[in-house]
């Protein structure tokens, strides 16, 4: 209990400065906006991920033993990816005059990644799988 209260209290500390040189520097750091940032984080986590997230759960919920952990991990790093990547493949910000903003095809390179993703999801699930055999012949 007392190292969490030491973590606690560093933590809090760190905020702290943080804090401070965020007002200190505000012409710098736009303190305004930054909470609008920050609340709007907050809101899209309780209000959009942690929906998705426990509706993912419970829509996995149902899938055999070996499956269920790969699948579930693969649906929420899917997500979450996606999440970060969804404003670059809409392309929020980009420039007409300006082609260095947002030069990528992001929607190919989610396509990748999403892709990766559920290929190690099924590796891991075939790993699963045949370790679960080897345990039954023994």
């Amino acid at each position: 209990m007392k190292g969490r209260l030491v973590v606690y209290g560093l933590g809090a500390a760190l905020i702290g400065v943080g804090g401070v040189g965020l007002l200190a520097d505000a012409a710098d750091t736009h303190p305004a906006g930054w909470f609008v940032w920050f609340v709007g984080a907050a809101l899209a986590h309780d209000l959009l991920l942690a929906p998705l997230l426990l509706a993912a759960a419970a829509l996995t919920g149902r899938i055999p033993g070996p499956y269920r952990g790969p699948v579930r991990v693969s649906l929420i790093l899917a997500g979450s990816v996606s999440a970060v990547a969804l404003p670059m493949v809409l392309g929020l910000g980009r420039q007409a005059g300006n082609p260095s903003r947002l030069p990528q095809a992001y929607g190919v390179h989610l396509a990748v990644v999403v892709g990766v993703i559920g290929l190690a999801g099924a590796v891991a699930t075939v790993v699963r799988l045949r370790r679960g055999r080897s345990r039954r012949r023994r």
